[in-house]
């Protein structure tokens, strides 16, 4: 998802307010921005290539929501070139024609993201209706920038001499309601991905010992960073119409949106696709849910204990509820309730405690190595144990075994 709302305005409205001081100066505004062309030039390849990448992926929907939301950021770098290397003057009628379907990227990013990570592979009427919403609104604000200003009287807004007042006001509100509009209802969105992506992340901690290549945890990181350069564009932008022009920032941008477009086409295209049993279902186990009397849940405690000090299953790096259900001959959901009322905590948490409580008396008592305990408490990466250790202990495992060096020196 590109977060340069409103930029090509942008650029023809920083033309409009600086007022060229001769007819070589006039020429010049006229001329390519190289800069930015260059690098969106490489964003429209890099999106190509995705795409076609992403038609060899196997034929799920969410390749499907990924190769639209694909097309969808092609549409918009077009959009960006088409300001960017001067075309507009050829065509000016048909400038801001990206505007309505780039208002369609942040519905479409949370549809990718409910796809990958919802065990509900349909999504209702009033979703995609909601998602029309915003080019509705959009193409209704633009018919008189569209359709009541020719592409001479267009052009004619460039230069403060030539342009007409009552038209040089329409396109100033065409330019600030399309860029708000488009902000708002992104933002949106954006925050509903975030939630759902946190949703399932909790879904999964409910359901396995280790989630590392499940939570997709790359598409939060994302997410923030789009986020920072939609609240940078719009500081830049407000700041544009007041007369402020931030060059640093116009060269920026350009950059940091490639940077971040790399990262998730590359992180998408390479996300695996996750089982029914990897994805969110909360509503579904919401319904299976019982409420067990307080001895009953402290009889699976007490067989939880046993299964992970007695048993060790926790050196399982694969250990799943349904694993642990099994062995113990208590059903997933009696077991989930246990962990959350009786014991106050999750799956996750739960497995990971007896890990790290192993970890702690293997570099305390032995002298084995840290990447030797890793993998000998149950982890499948030292990456995720340090992350781990370091929650629950405040400090990484080699400085806690530092901090007890004197215990685990051999007796002369």
């Amino acid at each position: 998802m590109q977060p340069l709302s409103g930029q090509d305005y942008v650029i023809v409205s920083r033309r409009f307010i600086s007022r060229p001081n001769s007819a070589s100066q006039q020429e010049n505004d006229m001329t390519v921005d190289v800069v930015p062309t260059v690098i969106y030039s490489s964003m429209m390849g890099v999106v190509a290539l995705a795409i076609i990448q992403a038609c060899n992926k196997p034929k799920h929907k969410q390749t499907y929501y990924l190769l639209g939301l694909l097309v969808l950021m092609l549409t918009h770098i077009i959009g960006e070139l088409y300001i960017y290397s001067g075309a507009y003057q050829y065509a000016p009628a048909i400038a801001g024609f990206q505007l309505p379907l780039r208002m369609l990227l942040g519905p479409a990013l949370y549809f990718y993201a409910y796809m990958a990570m919802s065990s509900d592979s349909t999504l209702s009427v009033k979703s995609y209706s909601m998602a029309l919403l915003g080019p509705m609104v959009v193409i209704v604000a633009m018919i008189p920038f569209m359709f009541m200003i020719s592409g001479e009287q267009k052009l004619a807004l460039a230069n403060p001499a030539t342009r007409d007042p009552e038209l040089w006001k329409i396109a100033q509100f065409t330019c600030l309601f399309t860029a708000i509009t488009f902000i708002a209802f992104t933002f949106a969105y954006l925050t509903a991905t975030l939630r759902l992506h946190a949703q399932h992340r909790r879904q999964l901690m409910d359901k396995f010992s280790a989630i590392e290549h499940r939570s997709m945890d790359w598409l939060r990181v994302v997410l923030i960073l789009w986020g920072l350069v939609w609240f940078i564009y719009t500081v830049n932008y407000a700041a544009t119409f007041l007369g402020v022009n931030w060059f640093v920032l116009d060269a920026f941008l350009p950059v940091f949106e490639l940077s971040v477009l790399l990262s998730f086409t590359y992180l998408a295209l390479n996300q695996s696709t996750l089982s029914s049993t990897e994805k969110d279902n909360s509503k579904e186990t919401q319904k299976r849910r019982a409420l067990l009397p307080k001895d009953t849940m402290r009889q699976i405690a007490a067989q939880l204990t046993v299964a992970m000090s007695e048993k060790t299953l926790f050196k399982d790096e694969d250990l799943s509820l349904n694993r642990l259900a099994t062995e113990i001959s208590v059903s997933e959901n009696y077991i989930s309730e246990t962990l959350s009322q009786e014991l106050n905590t999750n799956f996750f948490q739960f497995v990971n405690s007896f890990r790290i409580n192993e970890a702690k008396k293997l570099l305390t008592d032995t002298n084995l190595p840290v990447t030797t305990i890793v993998y000998e408490v149950g982890y499948k990466s030292k990456s995720t144990f340090n992350a781990a250790f370091k929650k629950i202990e405040g400090v990484t495992p080699s400085a806690y075994r530092a901090s007890h060096l004197l215990e685990i020196q051999p007796e002369s």
